[in-house]
């Protein structure tokens, strides 16, 4: 399938747990026909000395390559809020925050995405209602509170083709609110880089346009 909107920026390599390197991922990238690759490595796998050789190389490819490539992180969301600094953010073009804890309710999981969602460090939400299909569904009421609050904070949701999330009805709510959003694969090998059909599919099929994409500017 040829894609509208090639784009995928969730995807990981050898610095956390990944396993290729990132010219692996982008030679995979430029064979599926991407046209905006990131590289979202986990951070708590990344101190200081490889956080900085891990965006100086991303960076050094970025310079001759056939696709614009992306140096971003994906932070975790604790109790206290997006493991990441100022100063990492600010050597990255982009964060994602992601809630990996294991939670009990959807209230506490919305909880963890608010905290996110208010993190001026923070750019996208990573694969936002993974955690639903074991804690339950949140009432709508609650999912209005979410959205008020990325739309205030200027805040983009992933499209995540592994876990295909989230719903539509979602999708288009944040399509007609301004919302942002973006294709990711979530890509932990190389052959897996691109695989971002599911997320276009539903994107389109929820009347999204390359306007309503946060890396929309760069396609």
């Amino acid at each position: 399938m040829e894609l509208a909107f090639p784009h995928d920026v969730h995807t990981h390599t050898l610095y956390s747990d990944g396993s290729g390197s990132v010219w692996e991922n982008l030679e995979n990238a430029v064979a599926a026909g991407i046209e905006v690759l990131g590289i979202s490595d986990h951070i708590h796998y990344l101190e200081p000395k490889p956080f900085n050789a891990y965006v100086r190389e991303i960076k050094r490819i970025s310079e001759n390559v056939p696709l614009v490539l992306l140096a971003g992180i994906e932070a975790n969301i604790e109790e206290n809020g997006p493991d990441i600094t100022s100063w990492q953010a600010g050597k990255l073009d982009y964060v994602i925050a992601s809630v990996h804890r294991w939670v009990k309710t959807p209230e506490e999981y919305l909880e963890l995405v608010k905290l996110a969602l208010l993190d001026e460090d923070v750019g996208i939400i990573g694969h936002f209602g993974a955690s639903f299909s074991y804690v339950g569904l949140p009432s709508q009421e609650e999912l209005e509170e979410v959205l008020n609050i990325a739309e205030a904070n200027g805040k983009a949701f992933e499209i995540s083709s592994h876990y295909r999330v989230p719903d539509p009805e979602f999708m288009r709510e944040c399509i007609r609110r301004g919302i942002k959003l973006t294709f990711a694969s979530d890509a932990h090998t190389p052959r897996e880089v691109g695989r971002v059909g599911w997320s276009e599919r539903i994107f389109r099929k929820a009347g999204g346009k390359k306007e309503d994409l946060f890396f929309g500017w760069l396609l």
